[in-house]
């Protein structure tokens, strides 16, 4: 029986309620003193607890999507994704690309070998926000023939809330971008990661809100220039990429598509299309329907010139509940835009479904920039 199966909620939910009945009807028994009573008494206790959360969290689980599988719940489900490129143009021809891709390999040694995450505070002069990242600078940045090359960078971002540090400890983003490099898959790469969430505890689903935070500025103006400015990267669309998963890769594709003259690639690990907007975002537009219109991917698709940019999107046909909105956005990319997909049979809303992605993710982004 599946994790998210009717069956194993079913059970669950049975073997709670028998097991309270049963603690009630026992109880009066049990009230004894006495060594065996006790054990009764705390045997009772536990398993109903256990029975009830196993039944809440099946009940969360299949509501959020967090695990698709009993493998996935246990780190089992390993399989990398591969990416499928899609062809804009009226054809309809479609190819695949089926390089195995490592999920990496652990960092060690100096600098020079392993490459350098340095924290710190970005601040953006246009929007005039603050936050805090963290700058992955890869092995070839410190080595002598690297010392006047120009290297290409991408913003990682987490989902909402999120927490920056997860992109460093949880997702390995610098060990498997360290990882692909030193295989040849790609370039080396410059990381700058920070989660969407800059006006804390308020998701402001990358929008430059009127008399708000103005956070698509920060992400798609200021980061790039101050990065730019601070470390050997180089500037504009054949050098800048974007990624992020869930609210982080609603943001990297808006913000690519709303910039395709600064930023050459964007990947939405299990990305929506539109903006949230409920009591964690406020009120984002003011009345502004265009800012709205904007915020919205597929109407941008549908009404507006295709953005020429390279864009990935990812979903699992089971586990995810993007796969239906991620298929018709994917239908909807038109010339001279590129979409290319990773597209799992089974994964979750969760890490070890993105850590599966993330490696063919890195290694597209690289090939579409300088």
């Amino acid at each position: 029986m599946g994790l998210t199966s009717h069956k194993v909620l079913a059970v669950a939910v049975f073997a709670a309620v028998v097991l309270f009945a049963l603690t009630v009807w026992r109880w009066p028994h049990l009230a004894r003193r006495g060594v065996r009573p006790v054990l009764g008494r705390v045997g009772l206790l536990f398993a109903t607890q256990v029975a009830i959360f196993a039944a809440v969290a099946l009940v969360a689980n299949r509501s959020f999507l967090f695990y698709a599988s009993w493998d996935d719940l246990f780190g089992r489900e390993t399989g990398m994704g591969t990416v499928l490129a899609h062809d804009t143009n009226p054809s309809g021809v479609v190819t695949a690309a089926q390089t195995p891709i490592s999920a990496g390999i652990p960092l060690g040694g100096p600098a020079s070998r392993r490459g350098l995450v340095r924290e710190t505070d970005i601040a953006g002069p246009r929007s005039h926000i603050v936050s805090a990242a963290y700058v992955y600078l890869p092995p070839q940045y410190f080595q002598p023939r690297y010392k006047h090359h120009l290297f290409p960078a991408a913003i990682v971002l987490t989902g909402y809330p999120g927490a920056a540090k997860a992109l460093v400890s949880r997702l390995d983003y610098p060990t498997v971008a360290r990882a692909q490099a030193a295989a040849h898959r790609m370039e080396p790469m410059v990381l700058v990661m920070l989660r969407p969430t800059v006006a804390p505890p308020r998701d402001t689903e990358c929008v430059d809100v009127p008399h708000g935070p103005q956070t698509e500025t920060y992400f798609a103006r200021d980061i790039p220039d101050v990065i730019t400015h601070s470390y050997r990267v180089g500037p504009g669309l054949t050098h800048w990429g974007i990624i992020g998963d869930s609210t982080g890769g609603y943001c990297a594709l808006k913000i690519a598509m709303h910039h395709p003259h600064d930023f050459g690639a964007a990947v939405g690990l299990s990305a929506y299309y539109k903006a949230a907007e409920d009591t964690t975002t406020g009120d984002l537009f003011h009345g502004d329907e265009t800012l709205r219109h904007q915020a919205d991917l597929m109407w941008m698709l549908h009404h507006e010139n295709p953005p020429g940019t390279s864009l990935l999107v990812t979903t699992s046909r089971h586990g995810e509940k993007n796969l239906a909105s991620t298929q018709r956005f994917i239908a909807a990319v038109k010339a001279p835009a590129r979409v290319s997909s990773i597209i799992l049979p089974s994964g979750g809303h969760n890490y070890n479904t993105w850590k599966r992605e993330i490696p063919a993710a890195l290694v597209w982004m690289g090939k579409r920039l300088d």
